[in-house]
């Protein structure tokens, strides 16, 4: 009888990693069977039987997450209704730990059966440790990126593997050879959900103007992380006044990355991509009013980016809510087009930070985590 697994992310960047996950799960266990909820890059690996949701999935803050609870509530219903349909030996749940813990509670109730692996880990060593028990009492493995997190769990008497990050396997293979940077080229990474975009993006094109107002000789670019997004970036950009000189793509933020010779980023998964290519950045980040105060009182770690957290220093600048302004941005950005000195400095600890991520192989390390439960 064939393996059947679950599995349910609900960002991009869940997707990425989950569509490698499975890559070589199907590898290993030709049979397996995949259903669940994912992305795009999932949906190519598995098939049909993987929803496409992230879009509408990937909401962010305390605010945003209760205006959609009536939508999330459905989708729950949904798949935990297709779960027990499906019966899978494995339930695979990557990231997104406001969802997927919940999720994990209904699987133990309505299929004991069930193991349930967790890739990606919450971040808990950040904030809200009180999910650690819970985390014991639902999962039967957790699958960690980060080197300093098995011991987190392991010590509350959760299995916990370290399996390497796999964003290490993912942008190497997306490295351009003998690419040299473009001495004028300003990467803008506003960030993948709408909501982020539309707090971010705004700012940033002002930083663009400001900068362009003292160079004109300087050239801006922005990835969207899909065509919906290009759409609303591309709107914005016209609605600033700025739609004849930046340049909005459909994809390619790697290649940006490789290229730029500075960017400013959103906090999230691209900032530590972007370490990885040795791109020198600031770092963004705005919430709504209610979600900041909360995750203030919350918060338990002195950086927002992890690139600072992993190195335990800041090693790159973070302009945070009312410090991610215009003015600040371009004051970042101008230091880095005036300086090859200071762009250079910053690659090197770059380059030291992004050791400690491990070597190639985390998909297939978590994917024989997987096929072991199976």
């Amino acid at each position: 009888m064939a393996k059947r697994v679950y599995v349910v992310a609900g960002e991009l960047s869940g997707d990425a990693h989950g569509a490698g996950l499975l890559r070589s799960l199907v590898e290993m266990v030709p049979d397996v069977e995949i259903h669940g909820a994912g992305g795009p890059a999932m949906a190519t690996v598995a098939g049909a039987g993987v929803t496409d949701w992230v879009e509408d999935a990937a909401v962010m803050g305390v605010w945003e997450v209760l205006k959609h609870y009536a939508w999330f509530k459905e989708r729950f219903g949904e798949m935990l209704t297709a779960l027990k349909v499906f019966q899978p030996d494995v339930l695979l749940l990557i990231d997104y730990p406001g969802f997927n813990l919940r999720f994990a509670k209904a699987v133990k109730e309505a299929c004991p059966d069930t193991r349930i692996l967790y890739y990606i880990s919450p971040k808990v060593w950040a904030w809200n440790k009180g999910r650690i028990p819970k985390m014991v009492e639902l999962l039967d493995e957790v699958l960690c990126l980060f080197p300093f997190e098995p011991p987190i769990f392991q010590n509350a008497g959760l299995k916990a593997t370290f399996v390497g990050n796999p964003l290490v396997d993912e942008l190497e293979a997306q490295r351009i050879p003998l690419v040299e940077r473009a001495e004028t080229l300003v990467g803008l990474f506003p960030g993948s959900r709408e909501r982020e975009i539309a707090r971010l993006f705004p700012m940033m094109v002002e930083a663009a103007k400001i900068l362009k107002s003292g160079r004109a000789d300087l050239k801006f670019e922005v990835p969207a992380a899909s065509a919906k997004l290009a759409s609303q970036i591309r709107n914005l950009t016209v609605d600033a006044g700025a739609g004849d000189w930046i340049t909005v793509t459909d994809g390619g933020s790697h290649s940006l990355m490789q290229r730029a010779c500075c960017a400013v980023i959103a906090s999230g998964t691209a900032t530590l991509e972007a370490a990885y290519y040795g791109l020198p950045y600031c770092l963004v980040y705005r919430m709504a009013g209610l979600s900041y105060f909360m995750a203030k009182i919350l918060v338990k770690i002195k950086y927002a980016g992890l690139v600072n957290i992993l190195a335990d220093e800041e090693v790159v600048q973070e302009l945070i809510q009312g410090g991610a302004t215009p003015e600040a941005v371009a004051r970042s950005m101008k230091s880095f087009l005036e300086s090859p000195e200071k762009r250079q400095a910053l690659q090197v600890r770059l380059a030291q930070t992004v050791e400690k991520l491990g070597g190639n192989g985390a998909h297939e390390r978590a994917a024989r985590a997987v096929a072991g439960w199976l």
